[in-house]
């Protein structure tokens, strides 16, 4: 049988329905899909292809997932280093982003960082950013997939003066790429501190309708849960309970102040969270509870948040510097058994051995 390619590799990882490590294995490929995976001595006598790949020494496995990330702010890569994250926000981020953001700014982040996703590994991101039509050009170009936040807040940016324009604009780039193979977009209120509650009703309602994600920064610094407290008397995720948004499709990023009626609560409506361990400890916001949200079968992926925020790209170096640096400073903590300890270094979420797929079901579809 003849076919477009073969990859003959001395490991074969797949990923699904197990973690495990075939040996002399190789990949089959016609039209752009995997026709078979089966030993080598299997392949070459089944197969002819036109392009053959001789990986004797290689690992050949499924293309890393990045589920949060701020594509373009490679070009702010090391502005303000070392501050907590409401200075760093407030003070530095966002005057930035209102001076120098620009259509012109994210197509050359975005191109920037799709280098550095695919030089990583990284075939799949989840972004949040201004000016999404043009990070998608960018990854569609790249042949990267990617779920394309629809940004939401409540004050002006270069992209948008208010949340009715941010959702208005938000709904054309949907349309402009709902059709296309490999973007697909999510709608990405900033945060429940910088998003109105009648505009999360509104985005809560139209991700029913449309049947996309949500993704959001959510329980990111302990600030943010004394100032909920303070304005509301609740807690952040208790607000979002009540207007209907705790559901599978949302994707909460950071996560890193939960109790433990909270990590019931994740596990209760199926949410997604999103795990950032290097931007987590370089704005010192906090630990994400991994282990115990995966003892509650919580669905968890990693991301490696904005490059102003996590100065790599790399999930997979960026996660393995984090095992090392929070069982250092903070033995205590590390998981006694965590499905990660066993893995190959990888960033996507779907090498462990969770119950579900890594990736929120509106997204892959």
């Amino acid at each position: 049988m003849i076919i477009d390619t073969l990859i003959c590799a001395r490991w074969v990882i797949p990923v699904e329905p197990e973690v495990k490590a075939l040996d002399h294995h190789a990949v089959a490929v016609d039209n752009g899909r995997i026709v078979e995976l089966l030993p080598v001595e299997d392949a070459r006598a089944k197969y002819q292809a036109r392009e053959i790949h001789e990986l004797d020494s290689h690992a050949v496995l499924p293309g890393f997932v990045n589920v949060h990330t701020h594509a373009a702010m490679t070009l702010f890569r090391g502005l303000s280093d070392d501050l907590p994250l409401m200075e760093w926000l407030n003070h530095h981020i966002w005057p930035a982003e209102m001076k120098w953001v620009s259509p012109r700014f994210v197509t050359d982040g975005s191109a920037l960082a799709a280098v550095e996703m695919i030089r990583g590994g990284t075939t799949c991101f989840g972004d949040m950013y201004f000016f999404p039509n043009q990070t998608a050009e960018v990854a569609a170009e790249a042949g990267l997939r990617a779920v394309i936040g629809l940004i939401v807040i409540d004050f002006p940016s270069p992209w948008a003066q208010d949340a009715a324009e941010y959702l208005s604009k938000g709904l054309e780039v949907h349309d402009r790429w709902k059709h296309h193979p490999l973007i697909r977009t999510a709608f990405a209120p900033h945060s429940p501190y910088t998003v109105s509650e009648n505009a999360l009703r509104r985005i809560n309602t139209y991700a029913e309708e449309l049947d996309i994600p949500i993704h959001m920064h959510l329980h990111e610094v302990e600030i943010e849960i004394e100032q909920s407290m303070e304005q509301h008397g609740k807690r952040p995720m208790q607000r979002l309970e009540e207007l209907g948004m705790l559901s599978e499709r949302l994707i909460a990023v950071h996560m890193t102040q939960l109790e433990q009626g909270e990590i019931a609560l994740a596990a209760k409506y199926r949410i997604n969270v999103a795990h950032c361990p290097e931007s987590n400890l370089k704005l010192a916001s906090g630990f994400c509870p991994v282990q115990e949200l995966l003892n509650s079968d919580v669905n968890v992926a990693l991301g490696t948040d904005g490059a102003a925020s996590n100065n790599r790209r790399s999930a997979a170096r960026g996660h393995w510097d984090w095992k090392r640096r929070s069982a250092r400073s903070c033995p205590a903590r590390r998981p006694t058994s965590s499905p990660l300890t066993s893995m190959p270094p990888r960033p996507s979420p779907s090498t462990t051995r969770f119950r579900r797929s890594s990736i929120p079901p509106a997204a892959r579809r």
